[in-house]
């Protein structure tokens, strides 16, 4: 005689979903807090070229990009370089209107420290970066930087 009986049949307990709740917010948290929106669709193919000697741009807020390449749509805009500024192309002539306006929603104190960054394909020619950095001289946006993708040297074992 025992004192305890064995049951032959043991249920297992039903799993507790009180704090589902709590980890779908936090999940969803988590991936609003780390994404990152992508501002400019671009319309332009854009391979940068390789770099050695590059620099993180430091306050990213106070840079203004300006793409050219090759449209990616050569059927109905051609095969000639374009600009694109924001989300449209845009011609040389209006690079100054587009510096004068992105100046004008940043404060005064800021306006100094504006960077305009190039993103130039790398099989465009320097003509038109030439006329797009003679323009911005002309609104006295003299700090330019070119954005590259750093080299990656292959080491031979």
């Amino acid at each position: 005689m025992s004192k305890f009986k064995k049951d032959g049949k043991k249920n297992t307990p039903a799993v507790s979903t009180a704090s589902l709740p709590d980890i779908v917010f936090m999940l969803l948290f988590f991936f609003m807090v780390t994404t990152v929106m992508r501002e400019v669709d671009l319309k332009i193919k854009l391979s940068q070229p390789d770099a050695t000697e590059i620099e993180k741009l430091e306050d990213r807020s106070l840079v203004d990009y300006v793409y050219i390449g090759e449209p990616t749509n050569t059927a109905l805009y051609g095969t000639l370089p374009k600009i694109q500024l924001d989300d449209a192309f845009a011609t040389v002539e209006d690079i100054q209107d587009y510096v004068i306006e992105k100046r004008a929603d940043r404060p005064e104190a800021v306006h100094g420290a504006i960077i305009v960054s190039l993103k130039v394909d790398e099989e465009t020619k320097m003509g038109i970066v030439t006329d797009v950095k003679q323009e911005l001289r002309e609104v006295q946006a003299l700090k330019i930087s070119y954005s590259t993708r750093e080299k990656v040297n292959k080491k031979k074992f």
